[in-house]
């Protein structure tokens, strides 16, 4: 409504300009800049809590911090490392301890009783696994050093992205501020040239342009919330996911509806088809990696 009423002063004003008293719009134009900067960084240094207490983040999961082994040589951390690269196991030691490759491997043991040996490769300061990790990173990893087994359990847990954990509060107020901003400049630089060179069509167009800007955030943030209104869903990614968690085991996925609560929390209906004696807390513990799912109702149907 804003961006309306501005944009058809603007418009109107260009075939019928009125007196622009610079004095006094320009330092006020000024003021109100400043205003919105300040209200902008305000918010956003104190509205940005959405860190996770996880390690490395990749494609929407997050695995628990580097693990420290205190071993008989030392203390030696092991991580999931994935920044960007294809996720692979890393070793490193302690002051003054040195691994040696050959003597150093991981074999992961997964919850269905499957069984992998990874090789290291001396990377120079630390070892990397010659074998990329498949996905899921949920596993028991036992790290051989010489005869020692040393078990460290990793868990993988999915988080809501996008429009699933943007908070809208915060995004309108930050999108409010930013938008005044925006059109503080337009004004302001309008008027300036308005001023310099007699050009009074300038001023209008300024607020065209700043009823535009209002417009365009404005529409992303009525489009975002209407979503939620309508309980649309609003993390696709986590619902595929869901459905290969339930039916990696033979079962199908009968009915799937997920929904937005609040920032990253989701609730979730769930209908199971399944020929084995299965029911709701079985399920329900294997989805427990999905963090996000705060509210998930569950029913289970033997075919």
């Amino acid at each position: 409504m804003i961006a309306l009423l501005i944009g058809y002063e603007a418009v109107g004003r260009i075939f019928a300009p009125v007196p622009i008293h610079f004095a006094q719009a320009i330092p006020i134009a000024c003021l109100g800049l400043a205003v919105n900067i300040a209200s902008a960084w305000l918010l956003s240094s104190g509205g940005h809590h959405h860190g996770h207490s996880h390690g490395h983040a990749h494609e929407g999961h997050a695995h628990d911090e580097a693990h420290h082994i205190a071993s008989g040589l030392g203390d030696i951390v092991v991580e999931v490392f994935e920044d960007g690269v294809p996720p692979r196991f890393r070793l490193r030691g302690g002051t003054g301890l040195v691994l040696a490759a050959q003597a150093v491997s991981i074999e992961t043991v997964r919850p269905d009783g499957a069984r992998q040996l990874f090789t290291m490769t001396d990377r120079g300061g630390y070892l990397e696994s010659e074998q990329e990790i498949p996905e899921p990173h949920a596993f028991t990893a036992h790290v051989r050093l010489g005869q020692q087994d040393y078990p460290v359990v990793f868990e993988e847990h999915e988080h809501a992205h996008g429009a699933a954990e943007r908070d809208n509060n915060m995004r309108a107020a930050v999108i409010h501020v930013i938008a005044d901003a925006a059109v503080s400049v337009c004004v302001i630089v309008g008027l300036l040239l308005a001023r310099t060179f007699g050009w009074l069509w300038m001023d209008p167009l300024a607020g065209i342009v700043g009823a535009c800007v209002i417009a365009s955030w404005s529409y992303g943030l009525i489009r975002d919330t209407g979503a939620i209104l309508l309980d649309m869903n609003p993390d696709p990614h986590m619902a595929d996911n869901l459905r290969q968690a339930v039916e990696s085991e033979g079962d199908e996925l009968a009915d799937l509806h997920l929904w937005r609560l609040g920032p990253g929390h989701l609730g979730g209906i769930i209908s199971v088809i399944t020929t084995q004696t299965r029911g709701a807390d079985y399920y329900r513990a294997r989805l427990a990696r999905f963090r996000s799912l705060s509210h998930l109702t569950i029913e289970v149907q033997s075919r």
